[in-house]
């Protein structure tokens, strides 16, 4: 069973040309688009094999018996009976510092009705939004933000990058505050209780349940929808109608979810918005993290300039510039194969350290299988790990990671047995038979190009 989607995409374009003739006006009737096929098509776009929520009800389980549920879910949904169940809290590590991140995962049900409000709303918001944000939006992703990060920086030789860190962002949104703004464009009452709900659904952790006037939980499917609209308003909409007319030279923010850069061209610009964009974010109920967030000289290494502010400071550090991170990438300059200075990128250690950790868990702990078996899903790990680091400039850290692979894969194997040595020759053959992928570029993000 499938749902109309010609009908579905007719209808979400007659949406987004209404928001694009009235960006001023709210729509107050939207709930009455979400039928049958509207939750046949949502349930087809929800990920079937994510975690189960409090219910432990899998999407295969709901598939079983899927238009009866579909049917009773849309009665509910019409009855105003529908109840937003508790997310479960779990935790999955953050870096190799020994942190956690807390996630929430509703129940299958509920990712149907939260896709369902989100193929309503993104029509909306898709042309409010401005160009500035890629995180969790339809055609655009973390490679699109990181070339456009690329291309500011090289605009203006480097300039002057604020790095600026939200501290849990995510944990920390207001509830008012949202609603607030999602009424700017939604009033239609139906989906203003559903968000409600979602919003103020308790927390389920170790068999207890919390409650918060705070916070949208990572892992639910609206909740990166809700984060960039509120994002949109305290930031980007801040910057780019407020701030922006009243800098000397160029600048530009790049923002994916809640990580963000703003390159400016001019080191007094970038001074007046590090002054204030902590107290613009404490307005909304947010806090900039103090040590995480810090404005960097990013200029191009020979700079004129630089260099004359380096000889009268008596400063022995020659050309080397500062770097910052941004998606898992350290942003540095470097010489491309021409001699030209370029911006480049470069895997975080602590991304790599990362990866490699799980690695080697995910080594320990099925050693004792068959090695074509662990062949198989090693390849699809590296590869996946290509997939996102694999861009240009990056071939370097590619080999290193693949290298670290093949060590903890010999250190594990060798260990099943106490009495028979895995040596490196007999690993070496092993290898031959059972190769993993080379390091492969998969995004050219950039061609380098001459400054000057």
């Amino acid at each position: 069973m499938h749902g109309n989607l010609e009908n579905v995409s007719t209808v979400q374009q007659r949406i987004a040309a209404v928001a694009q003739r009235t960006p001023k006006i709210a729509f107050t009737s939207l709930a009455h688009y979400i039928n049958l096929e509207w939750l046949i098509e949502a349930f087809h776009r929800t990920r079937k094999g994510g975690a189960a929520g409090i219910d432990d009800v899998t999407g295969k389980q709901y598939a079983e018996n899927l238009h009866e549920n579909l049917q009773n879910l849309l009665d509910r949904l019409k009855s105003g009976t529908y109840k937003a169940p508790p997310v479960k809290r779990k935790h999955i590590p953050k870096g190799t510092s020994g942190e956690t991140r807390p996630i929430g995962i509703p129940t299958f049900e509920d990712k149907i009705v939260q896709r369902a409000v989100v193929m309503l709303l993104e029509p909306i918001y898709e042309y409010d939004f401005y160009d500035v944000s890629y995180g969790f939006r339809p055609k655009r992703s973390a490679h699109q933000a990181l070339e456009e990060v690329w291309k500011a920086t090289m605009d203006v030789w480097g300039g002057w990058v604020l790095e600026v860190d939200l501290r849990k962002f995510f944990d920390t949104i207001d509830h008012r505050q949202l609603q607030e703004f999602v009424s700017q464009r939604i009033r239609d009452g139906v989906i203003r209780r559903l968000i409600g709900k979602w919003l103020n659904t308790g927390v389920m952790e170790a068999e207890s349940v919390s409650y918060s006037d705070e916070g949208t939980p990572q892992g639910g499917v609206v909740s990166p929808l809700l984060a960039n609209i509120y994002l949109h308003y305290v930031l980007d909409e801040w910057f780019e109608q407020t701030v922006k007319p009243l800098m000397q030279g160029r600048c530009r923010l790049i923002r994916f979810a809640d990580d963000f850069v703003i390159v400016f061209q001019k080191k007094y610009d970038a001074d007046r918005v590090m002054k204030v964009i902590s107290k613009r974010f404490e307005k909304f109920g947010l806090t900039v993290h103090p040590e995480k967030t810090k404005l960097i000289d990013f200029r191009i290494p020979n700079h004129s300039e630089r260099r004359r502010e380096r000889k009268s400071n008596d400063d022995d550090r020659g050309d080397k510039t500062e770097t910052f991170d941004l998606l898992g990438f350290t942003h540095y300059w470097g010489k491309t194969q021409k001699g030209n200075w370029a911006v480049k990128r470069k895997t975080m250690k602590s991304r790599l350290a990362r990866s490699i950790q799980n690695i080697k868990q995910w080594c320990q702990k099925n050693r004792h299988n068959p090695v074509r078996v662990q062949w198989a899903t090693l390849k699809a790990k590296i590869n996946g790990h290509y997939a996102y680091y694999g861009i240009t400039g990056n071939f370097r850290s590619l080999g290193q990671f693949r290298y670290l692979v093949v060590r903890e894969w010999h250190s594990w194997l060798n260990r099943r047995n106490r009495e028979r040595r895995l040596t490196w020759e007999k690993f070496n053959l092993l290898l031959k038979r059972y190769p993993l992928p080379l390091p492969k570029i998969i995004h050219s993000v950039f061609k380098a190009k001459k400054l000057g």
